[in-house]
């Protein structure tokens, strides 16, 4: 039921909690029947999550596909969908699904969040799964520029709609980017891990391993320390070079993932894996929130490449750009997270 329609009929339409929603659509309860409801928009990249939502609760969610094309000068020719025929967009709560995979698109999707903030929209959500600029986040030699913060700079200059913009972020590389946004736009930040629990019982994992301190202390509290081994590696100076070492916990005999939340070349990643073998783990996944692998550097984890040493290698799909293109049948399990998308948009 939309804003409009819900107070018509004098109902007051207040986000409630959620389940887990089903892969396809189930009946109502009745504090899902008064949750918020959206107008999703969005980014190329995204479409497919948006179905999967609006399939998964038809009632709550409509997607209203847009076009994304190009002038030939090479400048936007965007229409965003849900204006016409009849605007359904005025009005109402929007969801923006949106993938800043290439500088390109990102341009393109804030100019999108520019037109909706000023179409008399009642909220905007934005749901960036993967902020891409959450490792640039400090000038180490004067001349630098801090993308995390000139893009913080531009979600907080976006238009009000008479509220703050609601900006969802995922597993946030450094936390303390929060406070780069100000203004317009406020960060809501979430996890992933949640989804990774019911992969690690159905595969028996009884130890949870962390490459450094840093993703210790982010992510431990989120494991059951009764029914997981934890696990902290780290690196020590040895002579010139840097070796992992298990500086907390017992890996022997062991079934351990390694969690981290995102992965670029992942040579961290592998180095830790391999020790963790090597004092008698009897096997090794890996799962991070994020798969980077830039120039599709995911092939040296896959079956036969030199980094090939984890059972499996679990990553959600919040850069799909890069998850659609791993192989179905090797190494990867690729985590859905339409269901935690829908959870969290009503968990604060």
């Amino acid at each position: 039921m939309s804003r409009r329609a819900a107070c018509l009929a004098g109902i007051a339409v207040v986000a409630s909690g959620l389940v887990a929603p089903s892969r396809t659509a189930q009946p109502l309860t009745a504090l899902q029947e008064h949750a918020r409801s959206y107008q999703i928009i969005a980014a190329p990249a995204c479409e497919e999550l948006a179905r999967r939502i609006e399939a998964s609760q038809p009632r709550r969610f409509t997607f209203h596909e847009s076009t994304w094309d190009k002038f030939p000068d090479g400048t936007d020719k965007i229409v965003v969908g849900g204006f016409t025929p009849v605007n359904r967009i005025a009005g109402e709560h929007v969801l923006l699904l949106a993938s800043f995979h290439d500088n390109d698109v990102t341009l393109s999707q804030f100019q999108v969040m520019v037109m909706l903030l000023m179409s008399f929209i009642e909220s905007l959500t934005i749901v960036l799964p993967f902020y891409p600029t959450g490792t640039m986040e400090r000038v180490v030699v004067e001349g630098e520029v801090a993308t995390a913060h000139t893009y913080a700079q531009l979600f907080s200059s976006l238009p009000s709609c008479g509220r703050p913009t609601r900006l969802v972020v995922y597993d946030l590389h450094t936390l303390q980017n929060r406070f780069y946004l100000h203004g317009n736009t406020v960060a809501s930040l979430h996890t992933t891990v949640p989804s990774l629990i019911p992969y690690l019982e159905a595969a028996g994992v009884d130890a949870v391993a962390f490459p450094d301190d840093g993703a210790a202390k982010r992510f431990k509290h989120m494991f059951d320390a009764s029914k997981y081994e934890i696990i902290v590696c780290g690196k020590l100076r040895d002579g010139d070079a840097r070796v992992v070492t298990v500086q907390d916990g017992d890996p022997s005999e062991k079934n351990v993932v390694i969690v981290d939340d995102l992965v670029q070349t992942g040579g961290t990643l592998y180095e830790c894996g391999a020790k963790l073998l090597e004092l008698g783990a009897s096997g090794v996944s890996a799962f991070v929130a994020h798969g980077v692998f830039p120039k599709e550097a995911w092939k040296r984890f896959a079956r036969g490449g030199d980094r090939d040493v984890f059972e499996t290698f679990y990553v959600t799909n919040s850069i799909p750009t890069t998850t659609d293109k791993l192989p179905a049948d090797d190494v990867f399990t690729v985590i859905d997270l339409t269901e935690r998308v829908i959870v969290d948009l009503d968990n604060y």
